[in-house]
């Protein structure tokens, strides 16, 4: 099992799904944590489960704010920093948001809202955790999706940050591999969260996707958020010391399959 042990962790998009699951899953291995999100009661729920794991309740530190507002990504990274005077071991960039819509019907805000989130805002908060990651040689693991590996209808701009995701993912390992700083990002499939309802989805629809999504990953089921968090404690750790720029497919082999 990896170790996260004293190691000072921030991670975004921790009120909910694989953001919360990883929060938890950082605290079993022993991390201290920074955790960010929009919604505070959810975050303290986070929170309530982390030290539930065994971490004091100063060793889980709550931000909240809205990451695709550039002055509340500010605050929260330098309130996060602040807690830990100035230490950062590894950063995961959770933080994202579905927002449905095919080329056709896709306006220019929406276009916005989706990279404002999920491309824009990974972008700044590396950027702002960078300097702190050199000093310890630590990790970044960003978390992409499937659709930054496989195109599909009906999520265009979707698809779109999460291949800029992959790529920022890539350029970044590259950026920071002199400077002993690994970058790497996770892919999930379906996973059991509640983002495609965020997005607009029904139970009804909701349910018939979650049916559905048995037949489109090869190994016949939807996916844990555990399944994802594991992973990126993986990545996070020094188990993964010689991994760098890799997107790794979590996603019961949805990547490579090709219905005919």
């Amino acid at each position: 099992m990896a170790s996260l042990k004293g190691k000072v962790c921030m991670v975004t998009g921790a009120s909910s799904g694989i953001g919360a699951a990883t929060a938890i899953h950082f605290a079993s291995l022993g991390a201290k944590l920074a955790i960010t999100g929009r919604d505070l009661h959810s975050l303290e729920k986070t929170k309530k489960k982390c030290t539930e794991e065994g971490l004091a309740e100063d060793e889980v530190f709550i931000s909240v704010g809205d990451l695709a507002v550039d002055a509340d990504l500010d605050r929260v990274f330098h309130e996060c920093i602040s807690q830990y005077s100035g230490t950062l071991h590894v950063l995961v960039n959770s933080a994202g948001i579905v927002v449905p819509g095919s080329l056709l019907n896709t306006t220019m805000e929406m276009y916005d809202r989706q990279m404002n989130i999920n491309t824009r805002s990974i972008f700044h908060m590396t950027q702002l955790a960078s300097p702190f990651l050199i000093k310890v040689k630590g990790t970044i693991v960003n978390v992409s999706s499937v659709t930054g590996l496989r195109s599909f209808p009906g999520v265009s701009a979707y698809c779109m940050s999460k291949a800029a995701v992959d790529q920022f993912t890539r350029c970044t390992a590259l950026d920071l591999a002199s400077c002993g700083v690994r970058c790497n990002a996770v892919n999930p499939g379906v996973i059991m969260t509640d983002i495609h309802k965020r997005g607009g989805m029904d139970d009804e629809t909701y349910a018939a996707f979650l049916e559905k999504s048995k037949t489109t990953h090869a190994l016949g089921r939807i996916g844990q958020r555990d399944e994802v968090a594991k992973a990126i404690a993986f990545l996070a750790s020094d188990d993964s010391s010689f991994i760098t720029g890799a997107t790794l497919p979590i996603d019961g082999g949805r990547h490579a399959m090709c219905p005919r």
